[in-house]
């Protein structure tokens, strides 16, 4: 089964015409995060929400600008240190975050995603810390589930099966762990290779029930410039270099939503036109890794 379009307004421009684009082109989720769009993306998004009750949204605890440093440090919720770092994961910061988020979504986030938990210093404990706090806000219905939204974290500081005995140990065996997000593109390949092989993020959170997005699969628009005529012609002779990119996380095994961030009708068009289209074959895949890893 193909992966659904998602909406990452991660670096969006124009975030209420992106969303108008996804939806016209069927996204079924929007992502977002509290210091997207300097800590605007949420509000921004309150319309296109509103009149789209079915879209499902989730949003991100962990980062923050210095406007929300400044709030939190008023609450009390934030150190000073805290504050000047720019990331926090304690259980007081996260239950007053995630309090905002729904505030500012106008609406409960389906999902609440652990921004970058690799950047703390020991990265288990701080997912525990928001984990519980998180268990907290689910059980009173407050937001619908959480996860973990990571770029390296998987390569190292955590797995799936911590996270899932974190989120046990939080919250019992009725616990609230829904998804993972992490990259997953011609650049950041590893996910790829894992999940052919059954192994891996992407494979072990499948097994468990989780949902997947996957983030950044052009690299921040930076992909297409990167793909050579070679590598277009092995993945979709018919493709142009962005839609063989996409394509490629497409057909990733265990992948059920791309988050895809552009402004752009044509860009969620074309995206919505690759996706139609069925998994390139196990052997091409194994191809692409090699020709690339040469």
């Amino acid at each position: 089964m193909s992966p659904d379009l998602a909406l990452s307004t991660y670096r969006c421009r124009d975030i209420p015409q992106a969303a108008v684009h996804a939806v016209a082109c069927g996204a079924s989720w929007i992502d977002t995060a509290t210091n997207y769009h300097h800590g605007r993306s949420q509000t921004q998004l309150q319309p296109v929400l509103a009149a789209n009750p079915d879209l499902r949204v989730s949003t991100k605890v962990g980062f923050f600008t210095p406007d929300i440093a400044t709030a939190a440090r008023d609450a009390g919720v934030v150190t000073p240190a805290e504050a000047a770092s720019g990331h926090c994961l304690t259980h007081r910061y996260v239950a007053w975050q995630s309090g905002r988020n729904a505030a500012e979504l106008g609406r409960t986030p389906d999902v609440v995603f652990v921004h970058n938990p690799e950047r703390a210093t020991r990265p288990r404990d701080a997912i525990a810390a928001a984990f519980t706090a998180l268990e907290v806000e689910a059980r009173a219905g407050r937001i619908g589930g959480y996860g973990v939204a990571t770029w390296t974290g998987f390569e190292g500081a955590f797995t799936v099966a911590d996270l899932l005995d974190i989120a046990s140990r939080c919250g019992g065996p009725d616990h609230h762990l829904a998804a993972v997000q992490l990259p997953v593109s011609l650049v950041m390949l590893k996910p790829l290779a894992q999940a052919l092989d059954g192994t891996g993020p992407l494979a072990e959170a499948t097994a468990a029930g989780l949902n997947t997005f996957a983030s950044a699969p052009l690299h921040g628009g930076e992909l297409p410039a990167m793909v050579t005529d070679q590598l277009a012609q092995l993945i979709d002779s018919d493709a142009s270099p962005a839609e063989a990119a996409l394509r490629v996380t497409a057909s990733t095994p265990g992948v059920n939503h791309i988050l895809l961030g552009s402004g752009r009708a044509q860009h969620w068009e074309a995206a919505h036109r690759v996706l139609a289209l069925p998994p390139l074959p196990d052997k091409t895949l194994h191809e692409v890794i090699d020709v690339l890893s040469a």
